[in-house]
């Protein structure tokens, strides 16, 4: 894994992408065990249902962090959706970028297995017309994920403050610093729909447009996509 990112961050093509999501934060008045510098009341029980994840996009080579904030699960489609709406705000920044390595953990929802999350990425690729290179790490290695030592330095931001609304979330994630920088928050309101895969006949299609790598198929694969010119 650190070949492949130095390769992707030594090429003036490729961009590499850090990609996880946060525990979702439960939002109430409930202490969390943290201490603030000011007496503030919180309850003892949690007694709360209104949840809400952070989705995190980090881009290693310049520091900058993206962080997506949603009432949601986080499926294929939500990550998918938010990694293209992430690029096109963004694509115009990068104009030498034919690549996109995505660096993640094997989650239940975006391993390569997963048929909506393939079938999601491969539409994209083609649609946009950009490469796409998954490589995920192993079990019980996610700490290496550069994305991953994000989500402590948040948690000490917000240690000792109530969560108590989608507001408190969002204004302790922008304030922030990572590498001396703020990350930019943005809420993605609505619900995503779980269980979505495709049929063994549609993901047979999906699979003909992947490139496996030999022995470790489900840890690095690319989707490539002819030029504009060519398409």
């Amino acid at each position: 894994m650190k070949r492949v990112q130095h390769e992707a961050d030594a090429d003036p093509t490729v961009l590499r992408l850090s990609l996880d999501a946060k525990a979702p934060v439960k939002l109430g008045p409930f202490s969390r065990g943290g201490k603030s510098r000011v007496k503030i009341q919180a309850c003892d029980h949690d007694f709360g249902k209104q949840k809400l994840t952070p989705w995190g996009l980090l881009l290693p080579k310049y520091d900058e962090l993206f962080l997506f904030c949603t009432p949601s699960k986080v499926t294929s489609d939500f990550i998918v959706d938010t990694v293209q709406r992430w690029w096109l705000d963004n694509k115009s920044r990068f104009p030498q970028i034919k690549t996109l390595l995505l660096t993640q953990d094997n989650g239940p929802e975006n391993h390569s297995r997963r048929t909506q999350f393939m079938a999601r990425l491969v539409e994209f690729a083609h649609k946009h017309h950009i490469n796409i290179r998954l490589a995920y790490y192993p079990p019980y290695h996610s700490k290496y994920n550069a994305i991953e030592r994000c989500w402590g330095i948040l948690e000490r931001h917000w240690n000792g403050g109530l969560l108590d609304s989608v507001d408190a979330v969002l204004n302790y994630a922008k304030t922030m610093t990572w590498k001396g920088k703020h990350p930019a928050v943005t809420l993605v309101p609505g619900v995503y729909k779980t269980g979505v895969k495709l049929t063994a006949k549609a993901m047979a299609a999906v699979e003909a447009r992947l490139q496996r790598l030999p022995e470790l198929g489900k840890w690095f694969v690319d989707i490539h996509v002819s030029s504009p010119a060519c398409a």
